[in-house]
């Protein structure tokens, strides 16, 4: 075997040990300041008792119509590209 892939191999295997032991413990959440916050304000601020739909569609309103335009521009692509293959 090649020295510079048995270098990167190495690499590698170091890197995924090194993230594997920086991870949290399953199901123990690192809440932050900011995750209290929309816990608390979420109902009152957004008028939806569903905190993960109120931060979606409210607080991060702009940023979901950005991703549903790309997602949109993405698919008609798509579709315009493949129309005359379809027939």
């Amino acid at each position: 075997m090649n020295c510079a892939k048995l270098f990167f191999l190495v690499l590698l295997g170091i890197f995924l040990v090194a993230c594997s032991l920086a991870l949290r413990p399953f199901g123990k959440p690192n809440a932050t300041e900011m995750d209290e916050y929309f816990i608390m304000n979420s109902q009152k601020e957004a008028a939806s008792n569903n905190v993960v739909a109120s931060v979606v569609f409210d607080y991060r309103g702009l940023d979901t119509l950005g991703e549903a335009t790309v997602l949109f521009a993405a698919v008609s692509s798509i579709v315009l590209l493949f129309r005359g293959a379809l027939k």
